[in-house]
C-alpha cells in the first residue's frame, strides 16, 4: 500500500502524515490552500498556474487510483469575475482528471478549517485585539469541512468503484461565514465580534481581496451536496466541535 500526494507541503498535505491508502493511490491537493474562507482571498494568488500544474503532475504519477481534491463552492455558480474565472479553472481541472485514461475520481471539499490553519490562528490574534473582519452576508450559507475530515474523505474515495465519479465531502450543515467566525470569536474570548461595515468596502479592498468578498456572499443550496463519498462520515459534523478541537490542539 503506497500513498503519494501532489501538494504534500501544504497545510492539508501535512495532515496526511502517517496515513496509508488501500493500494497504490495518488491524491492531488494542489490548489487546496485557496479552499478556505480564512485567507481574506490572498490564497487565490497564482491559483490557475498552481492548480493546472498540479493536475499535470498528478496525471504523470504511476498509481492505480487518482483522487483529485476540488471545491464544493462551484455549486454556487459564481456569476462575477474574478471568482467566476477561478471556478472555470476548477472545473477545467476536474475535466482533465476525469478525461484521463487512469482510474480517477473528483472529491469536492467544503471550505477547509482546522488546527493546521495558519489563517485561523491569525483570526484568533485579530479577535483578541478587537479588530473587525469582513463577515459577508448573514444569509449566505457555505459548506465547511475540518481538515482531518477532508483527509479521511479523500482516502475513503480512493476505491476503484468510485472511478469516473464526482463526489462531495462537507460537514453537512451549511452556515454563513458570519456565523462561523462569530462563534469562533466568542470561543477565543471576543464576546461581541466586530464586522467591517459595508460602507467601508472601498477602503477594506486594500486588505481583503475581491475573491473573498464574493465567496462570503455566494450562497450555497441549503441541503448538503451529494453524492457524498461512500462509506465516509465527518467526525466534526458540527463546526463548533471542529473549532473546539482546533483551539484545544493549540494548547497542547
Amino acid at each position: 500500500m503506497t500513498l503519494s500526494i501532489t501538494g504534500a507541503r501544504s497545510e492539508l498535505g501535512r495532515c496526511f502524515a502517517g496515513k496509508t491508502a488501500p493500494g497504490k493511490v495518488h491524491v492531488n491537493i494542489a490548489g487546496q490552500q485557496a479552499n478556505t474562507l480564512l485567507s481574506d482571498g490572498h490564497a487565490w494568488q497564482d491559483f490557475e498556474r498552481i492548480a493546472l500544474a498540479g493536475v499535470r503532475r498528478a496525471l504523470q504519477v504511476d498509481a492505480a487510483m487518482l483522487v483529485h481534491a476540488s471545491f464544493a463552492f462551484v455549486l454556487g455558480k459564481p456569476k462575477q469575475d474574478p471568482l467566476r474565472s477561478l471556478a472555470e479553472v476548477i472545473l477545467e481541472c476536474e475535466q482533465r482528471v476525469l478525461a484521463s485514461p487512469r482510474p480517477a475520481c473528483v472529491v469536492r471539499l467544503g471550505y477547509l478549517y482546522g488546527p493546521a490553519s495558519r489563517d485561523l490562528r491569525l483570526y484568533r490574534k485579530a479577535f483578541r485585539i478587537g479588530r473587525p473582519y469582513w463577515a459577508g452576508a448573514r444569509r449566505a450559507l457555505q459548506y465547511h469541512l475540518h481538515q482531518n475530515d477532508a483527509v479521511a474523505a479523500l482516502l475513503a474515495a480512493a476505491k476503484p468503484r468510485n472511478a469516473g465519479r464526482t463526489l462531495y465531502a462537507t460537514d453537512g450543515h451549511p452556515v454563513s461565514f458570519m456565523q462561523f467566525m462569530d462563534d469562533f470569536a466568542r470561543k477565543v474570548g471576543r464576546r461581541f465580534p466586530l464586522h467591517v461595515p459595508i460602507i467601508a468596502t472601498p477602503l477594506i479592498k486594500a486588505i481583503v481581496r475581491t475573491e473573498h468578498m464574493q465567496q462570503a456572499a455566494l450562497a450555497m443550496p441549503a441541503e448538503a451536496p451529494s453524492p457524498r463519498v461512500p462509506g465516509w462520515r465527518p467526525v466534526y459534523a458540527d463546526y463548533r466541535q471542529g473549532l473546539d478541537e482546533a483551539i484545544a490542539s493549540w494548547r497542547v
